[in-house]
């Protein structure tokens, strides 16, 4: 009897497309079809220039509110102009302190302790024992003791599994006490003239404190979008644990964020001791609650991931000017302070609204379009 062999059918090769051309420069992908003109002002990449854009509108506002109130002093061209530039120096260390605050809630992070961290800063750098080194010895000090502090919170984030919350609330408690141990609750008077003239200094008619600012926002926008560190920064914040199986050292990234954070807060201690002539523990009180602000109504997410340098400087500017107005109308703080918990309240449900609502919404519409 001969043996039969069965030999299995060929498998039909499934018939491959035509290989698809990338789409051209200026095409999104809607889903079923491509929208031709479609450029960075209606995408997502256009989503920091136009939040800007409302922010500025926001101050121009502020501005017309100002001529309203006060059109006795906004009718002078000349006050105006020396009004921004005061505007800005009153601003500026705060906006130094929040460069590095916008790192830290891109990377995920946040930090309580800014203000302590100034305050420790700026008593150190203005002890007798440092002035005698000069303004570079006083700078050197503050730059690197709260370099050291903002070290130490990564260190115990990261290494420590720590949540950013209680470690930053521990270090505020602990950096002014020990600041006003090493003042003995006392003011520390800074001598140095070098130190003294960079609130008073001008370059070219612009004040040096406002010139520092916008060298550090400048610093801070290349190092975001512009640098590996940056890239690395949203991605660390938009998803740990993809950025880990991506080859980031998240936990040295989170140390690197924190650090610079406390340099900003170096910087920011020397401004403000030049803007004071003096240090003491009770200096830069509340400033974490600014900059955290500030960041916020730049559009940096308190989730991380996502954030702006230039909105967070909008931001800073809006709440000074904010308080300048209030200042000019003999209104209390109190009200100043409602008025900004009030809009710190509603951009973060325009936030919500937009990153989640929205998001939806379009969703929905892409599956109906392509079902």
């Amino acid at each position: 009897m001969s043996e039969r062999t069965e030999t299995a059918a060929p498998t039909a090769v499934p018939a491959q497309s035509a290989p698809v051309s990338p789409a051209p420069v200026g095409v999104v992908d809607s889903g079923a079809q491509k929208v031709p003109g479609s450029g960075w002002w209606r995408g997502e990449a256009g989503e920091s220039a136009r939040r800007n854009l409302a922010l500025i509108g926001v101050l121009v506002v502020l501005i017309v509110i100002g001529m309203i109130t006060r059109p006795d002093l906004y009718g002078d061209l000349g006050w105006v102009g020396g009004n921004m530039m005061t505007i800005l120096k009153l601003a500026s260390a705060v906006g130094v302190v929040t460069v590095g605050m916008t790192f830290v809630i891109i990377g995920g992070g946040i930090d309580l302790s800014v203000g302590a961290i100034i305050a420790l800063a700026g008593v150190w750098s203005t002890t007798v024992a440092t002035q005698q080194f000069g303004a570079g010895g006083m700078i050197f000090t503050a730059i690197v003791v709260a370099t050291c502090v903002g070290l130490v919170n990564g260190l115990l984030i990261s290494y420590g599994r720590l949540v950013p919350f209680i470690a930053t609330l521990a270090m505020l408690v602990a950096a002014r006490g020990l600041a006003a141990e090493i003042s003995d609750k006392q003011t520390q008077v800074s001598t140095n003239q070098t130190i003294n003239g960079i609130a008073s200094n001008e370059v070219l008619g612009i004040p040096v404190l406002v010139i520092i600012l916008v060298g550090v926002v400048a610093a801070g926008w290349v190092l975001l979008n512009r640098t590996t560190f940056g890239r690395r920064t949203v991605a660390v914040g938009g998803n740990p644990e993809a950025a880990r199986l991506a080859g980031i050292n998240v936990r040295l990234h989170t140390v690197l964020l924190y650090a610079l954070s406390g340099l900003c807060c170096g910087i920011g201690a020397v401004m403000l001791t030049a803007q004071a002539n003096s240090a003491q523990a009770a200096m830069a009180n509340l400033y974490e609650l600014d900059a955290i602000a500030a960041a916020i109504i730049g559009g940096t997410l308190l989730s991380g991931g996502r954030g702006s340098v230039v909105g967070a400087l909008l931001g800073v500017v809006i709440f000074a000017t904010i308080t300048n107005l209030f200042a000019l109308n003999d209104l209390s703080p109190e009200a100043q302070n409602m008025v900004k918990g009030g809009i710190i309240v509603a951009a973060v449900l325009v936030q919500q609204f937009r990153f989640k609502s929205l998001t939806q919404f379009f969703a929905r519409n892409r599956l109906s379009s392509t079902g």
